[in-house]
């Protein structure tokens, strides 16, 4: 089919010669029934080998069709990517596996299995693995670049690309003990980290820092800046079996479950996550803890 042999990705060249045939005898093998659909299916394949290598995992289209291989794709390489397009993302890449292993069951009906929810925040328990593998890293760039995560993710409520671009000087410390970001670019406000994770980010930042240098937080000693810089360090940490992987847009969800569980004034929680819309907060609304109907009453009644 024409559409296959004359698809070309966005991809670095280097990257699609590598894994661009494989790609190619896949989708061929799959025998789309259109040369959109062929579109459709070799553009997420190729974005989804493309990580696959740059993070020095198998790029085979087999492998990277299955159901786990599709969740640790979206979960780890679609980080700035809308809800919606990682939702198309997945719906491709499943038919595709259906199209090219065949049905997940012997009945030809696909298996049901829960996707990774980048709105889910984490749980007590998890922060506390997070953490505890965090300080378990084998160097201290590991060891801090992680720190410097949890502690902007559950301190500051901070997505990756306000992450990447922070200097060492845009943390501050008061005199009364409050640690804030004065966070970068079209959501530009100074951040208050939460008492919790303050000490956690004020060592890690003394850690990045060097006297008359101004240095990156994060990764102070990499120059090289992208949209895959905090994807590509996730990739290199130790992950002990059973802890759960770190993804940034479920530590600012935490961040934003806590804040309205504690009933944070809506305009200064809105403002502090630098949101201009519900849209967020209405993601992260069913994973909030309800009322008993007894302290519902009692709020209705005082209000």
């Amino acid at each position: 089919m024409d559409a296959i042999d004359q698809y070309r990705p966005r991809i670095p060249g280097p990257v699609w010669e590598h894994i661009g045939p494989d790609c190619r005898r896949a989708v061929a093998k799959a025998q789309p029934a259109t040369p959109k659909e062929a579109r459709d299916w070799l553009g997420a394949l190729a974005h989804a080998a493309a990580h696959a290598y740059g993070t020095g995992r198998p790029t085979r289209a087999e492998h990277l069709v299955t159901p786990e291989a599709i969740e640790w794709y979206l979960a780890t390489g679609c980080l700035h990517v809308e809800e919606s397009s990682r939702s198309n993302r997945r719906c491709r890449l499943n038919k595709l596996r259906r199209a090219l292993l065949g049905p997940d069951l012997v009945t030809g009906q696909p298996a049901a299995y829960s996707g990774s929810d980048s709105s889910r925040p984490y749980t007590r328990s998890e922060q506390a693995q997070l953490y505890a593998n965090a300080r378990a890293q084998p160097t201290d760039e590991l060891r801090y670049g992680l720190l410097t995560l949890l502690a902007l993710g559950f301190g500051c409520a901070l997505d990756s690309p306000e992450i990447i671009p922070l200097r060492t000087h845009d943390v501050r410390e008061a005199p009364n003990g409050a640690v804030a970001v004065a966070v970068r670019g079209q959501r530009a406000r100074v951040m208050l980290c939460r008492t919790a994770w303050a000490p956690v980010l004020t060592e890690a930042t003394a850690w990045a820092s060097r006297p008359g240098e101004a240095r990156h937080l994060f990764r102070p000693s990499s120059h090289a800046r992208g949209t895959n810089t905090v994807t590509n360090f996730l990739a290199r940490t130790k992950k002990p079996p059973g802890s759960p992987p770190l993804v940034m847009g479920r530590t600012r969800a935490t961040w934003l479950v806590d804040a309205i569980e504690a009933r944070m004034h809506l305009p200064t929680l809105m403002a502090a996550a630098g949101l201009t819309t519900l849209r967020s907060i209405d993601r992260v609304l069913p994973y909030v803890r309800n009322f008993t109907p007894e302290q519902a009453a009692a709020a209705l009644k005082e209000f």
